[in-house]
């Protein structure tokens, strides 16, 4: 099975329901999961893994005070992510113009760095999802045949 590293961006607690939830299901599904909650690029392994990023957006489509740091040093930094894969949770509110795109940013910039893209981010409206802990593991068990 496949090796994931559970990148967490969260201001209030919501993207880190989700991460638990879903490494919940990632770990029934048989996979290796690692859960990164104050994330540091020097601890997070990429080689041959799977990073599942969960963000919430916040402000102006910013990211969480936690998960700054973490996009600073990925922009910063020359890293070849060329054998990672990527899958994008982003938590937002869509009666707002930049409606979950600290998500949409990490995506772009993690393909910009060679990751694969296994499928498109899966965006919750937080106004609208009751659970997003339940459809994020969901999403998850569906795409399992694409993880391994």
């Amino acid at each position: 099975m496949a090796s994931f590293q559970i990148i967490v961006g969260s201001m209030l607690g919501g993207s880190e329901y989700v991460a638990e939830a879903c490494q919940e299901a990632l770990e029934a599904l048989d996979h290796q999961t690692q859960l990164h909650l104050s994330p540091d690029l020097a601890d997070i392994p990429h080689r041959n893994q799977i990073w599942l990023v969960c963000t919430s957006t916040h402000g102006a489509g910013e990211y969480p005070d936690n998960f700054q740091p973490f996009v600073d040093q990925l922009t910063d930094q020359e890293i070849d992510l060329s054998t990672t894969k990527c899958l994008t949770i982003g938590l937002g509110d869509s009666s707002y113009d930049t409606f979950c795109q600290a998500a949409k940013n990490i995506n772009n910039l993690l393909i910009s760095k060679g990751c694969t893209k296994i499928t498109e981010p899966l965006l919750h409206d937080m106004q609208a999802d009751i659970d997003p802990e339940v459809l994020s593991a969901q999403w998850l068990c569906d795409l399992n045949d694409q993880l391994s």
